[in-house]
């Protein structure tokens, strides 16, 4: 005997339902069919105006929103046709390909692009290392008031401007007699004469990412500390019943259930690794071009520092970097979805 059966969907009605039937045991669930209440009454959308109009309340908050996003994102996007023009001082010409042409002929962009990746990439997988071990560290904390002020502590850096932070370290490691770094390796015996940390080629990388994971560190634990506080304690007593020791316990424990976050994070910063211009603006000059220039001050040096500058060339390399973005967030939208199940986008 087939009886009809009635399957509730949740539709924004409590009593729609569509008619099924069962096909060799699996139930087939009709598509396109209208719904009806329980009495068998169909139910008819209101009209589009009418539906506006009923909601326009809503509508009127999100008008300055709206105008806001319009004006500030989308109205200078119609400067990318500028990317196809000489844009100068004196007149604008249109020259097609030109710039893109010359751009990718450049070594010294070449150069600032792969700076660009280089740094973010390096400067990422840094700072995610370091936010990994310190939360780890909090975590396994047993004092409370010790572990609050030690948060405290290493999220306070990361409020203070990049100007500030550059200012600091650049005294810090002065070659004059106030930089406290090269004085103290001199009391101790360890070098004779001063080394000018920020203005070395081979150093300035290095003082960059020590500057990062100084400033960032505490804020990129947040989501891990958030992470560890979802950990089953049962794992822990499990381990411990099976005599691990402390260091066995994170291992085997702490790492794994901390691996997907870590991947995550990855991943959703990847998309920005081309967003770099503040944190190295502030710290390089003119002697270390070679190792700190990126995408963005070369943009700014060319736009801002040129006799005569062609702002058609300016706007292709910006438009370049911008698609180069937008892949890496298509790509990253797609790991994403392999990882988690679902994408950034």
């Amino acid at each position: 005997m087939i009886t009809t059966h009635m399957l509730v969907i949740p539709c924004g009605h409590p009593c729609a339902r569509v008619p099924t039937q069962p096909l060799n045991g699996v139930i087939l669930i009709a598509k396109k069919q209208k719904l009806t209440t329980s009495t068998g009454r169909p139910i008819q959308k209101k009209p589009l105006g009418k539906r506006i109009w009923n909601n326009r309340g809503f509508y009127l908050m999100f008008i300055p929103v709206l105008v806001y996003v319009l004006i500030v994102y989308y109205w200078p996007m119609l400067g990318i046709r500028y990317s196809f023009y000489d844009y100068t001082l004196k007149k604008i010409e249109f020259v097609g390909l030109k710039h893109f042409q010359k751009m990718f002929s450049e070594k010294e962009f070449w150069k600032a692009f792969t700076n660009t990746l280089v740094l973010s990439v390096t400067k990422l997988f840094i700072t995610t290392a370091a936010s990994v071990i310190v939360s780890v560290f909090i975590n396994e904390m047993a004092n409370l008031f010790a572990k609050k002020v030690l948060q405290t502590v290493i999220y306070l850096p990361h409020f203070m401007s990049w100007t500030v932070t550059a200012a600091i370290f650049t005294l810090f490691l002065s070659t004059s007699s106030t930089g406290f770094v090269n004085e103290t390796l001199k009391n101790w015996g360890w070098i004779k004469e001063s080394i000018d940390f920020m203005h070395e080629t081979s150093l300035w990388r290095i003082v960059y990412y020590l500057v990062n994971i100084w400033k960032e560190t505490g804020w990129g634990t947040v989501i891990f500390l958030a992470t560890l506080a979802g950990i089953n304690p049962e794992l822990y007593e499990a381990a411990d019943i099976d005599g691990a020791t402390r260091l066995q316990r994170i291992w085997y424990v702490t790492v794994p259930e901390l691996a997907n976050t870590i991947i995550i994070v990855l991943i959703l910063n990847l998309a920005k690794v081309l967003n770099l211009f503040e944190s190295v603006f502030v710290m390089y000059n003119n002697r270390v071009f070679e190792v700190s220039d990126v995408i963005s001050t070369y943009i700014y040096r060319k736009t801002f520092l040129t006799a005569i500058p062609n702002y058609g060339y300016t706007t292709a390399v910006g438009l370049f970097k911008s698609l180069v973005g937008c892949f890496l967030v298509i790509v990253c939208n797609w790991a994403s979805k392999k990882v988690r199940g679902r994408g950034i986008l």
